[in-house]
């Protein structure tokens, strides 16, 4: 006698049979069944409701089946779902237009692809044409994408099972400032963290550096926050040596630190603007590589090699489009400002209450609780008690991005930007509760 499987089990069943999980070991994975989503919330197949904390993977900034985004995609599906990516489309140039209008300074023309990974990869390429130099300098603590250029770039562990990468990568010390890795706090700060980039810089020869690249905040590498002065200090830095400065907005782009960009927090202009996720909030794929109006120039009359089939995708730009207009029409960067600003106040109260948290690191609705054994040592929280720390969290419905290493071990506060001040401190209260519940 055959036991007859529920919705749930069914859906779980054919996925781990017939596809492969990202960033798992396959026998381990246990998936929520996904089916539907409204908002800030998504239910699973047996009817449970879950609170979503990470916007699913950072993402979904407007939420889950914003009408109005998912009437611009029917619309576009029922004119033109494709297009060849040499040919004009209607989509295509109001998005581009509308990226020059947000994006800071004079970030003026957009070449598309399909995400952050492809973003990145299409800029050092550009990078390398439009400066002739070969290496690229780019950060330990960071995540740039899992295709082979991308995850060289990365500096985090997942780029060592992809070894050897490509070449002309060169990675430097970041500015953590809980973990300093040239052993200062922050009261005895002397920014290292910044002279060692120039000093990485001579070493590597400044005429053969075509870029750096960094994440305008990192995310899931620690959600790391630099000091006011560093992104101001590195882009002179760049200027000095005639190199261009690239920031990853993938992740921290389109509303997410209560700024369009983040680097907007510091006034500062890159020379290429990469994302994705956000332009959409992940309702169709789409990432964005942007360049200053110099580079725009240069390719004039110069030969562009970067190319692919679904480069200025109709439907995704129409999604794009829509997006950015539910950004300024619901005024959600102001939203992420605002509430931003209580979440701290909510994060600090969180570290002030529990002996585990070691640090809170936060801005606009882009955020983190790191988890210690010890204040003093700063020792991670081991990884199976991080672990049942997740299953505890999303037992109780709350949907988040836990992170549990040797090098860290966080709970990560990264909502939709259409979330509310009630729905927040729903979240945060089960936070609270799971916390309570694991003593350090």
């Amino acid at each position: 006698m055959t036991t007859q499987l529920s919705e749930a089990e069914t859906i779980v069943a054919k996925n781990r049979e017939f596809t492969l999980f990202s960033w798992s070991v396959q026998s381990a994975v246990q998936p929520i069944p996904i089916v539907r989503g409204q908002g800030v919330y998504f239910w699973d197949a047996d009817g449970k409701r879950y609170l979503d904390f990470s916007s699913q993977l950072m993402n979904l900034n407007i939420g889950h089946q914003h009408p109005k985004v998912v009437e611009a995609i029917k619309q576009q599906a029922e004119t033109l779902c494709f297009a060849h990516p040499g040919l004009a489309t209607k989509p295509r140039g109001e998005l581009g237009e509308k990226i020059a209008e947000v994006t800071p300074g004079d970030l003026k023309k957009t070449f598309f692809c399909l995400g952050g990974a492809e973003a990145n990869e299409n800029a050092i390429k550009i990078a390398r044409h439009f400066t002739g130099r070969q290496k690229i300098l780019s950060r330990y603590r960071s995540y740039h994408g899992a295709t082979h250029g991308a995850i060289t770039l990365t500096g985090d562990p997942r780029r060592l099972a992809a070894e050897p990468g490509i070449p002309g990568v060169v990675h430097f010390l970041d500015p953590y400032c809980y973990r300093c890795p040239f052993g200062w706090t922050r009261e005895t700060c002397h920014r290292e963290c910044i002279s060692h980039v120039e000093e990485i810089i001579r070493y590597e020869g400044a005429d053969r550096i075509a870029a750096i690249i960094m994440e305008g905040v990192t995310g899931s590498n620690g959600l790391i926050v630099p000091p006011d002065d560093y992104w101001p200090r590195i882009r002179e830095i760049c200027d000095r040596y005639d190199i261009l400065l690239i920031s990853d907005e993938v992740m921290s782009g389109w509303g997410r630190t209560g700024k369009w960009f983040a680097v907007d927090n510091w006034n500062v202009v890159p020379d290429i603007l990469t994302s994705a996720k956000g332009v959409t909030s992940g309702y169709v794929p789409l990432g964005v590589v942007v360049v200053r109006q110099k580079i725009a120039d240069f390719f004039e009359d110069q030969m562009l090699w970067c190319g692919l089939t679904y480069s200025g995708h109709p439907l995704a730009c129409a999604a794009g489009l829509a997006t950015i207009r539910v950004y300024q029409e619901e005024r959600l960067i102001e939203n992420a400002y605002d509430l931003g600003k209580y979440l701290g106040e909510q994060l600090e109260e969180v570290k002030a209450r529990y002996p585990l948290v070691g640090d809170v690191r936060y801005i606009g609705l882009f955020s983190t609780i790191e988890l210690v054994e010890d204040r003093v040592t700063k020792k991670p929280l081991p990884i199976p008690v991080m672990q049942k720390i997740g299953a505890a969290l999303k037992e109780r419905g709350l949907f988040t991005y836990t992170m549990a290493s040797p090098t860290g071990s966080m709970i990560f506060v990264i909502p939709p930007l259409v979330i509310t001040k009630e729905q927040l401190d729903e979240g945060l209260e089960i936070i609270r509760e799971v916390l309570g519940a694991f003593p350090a």
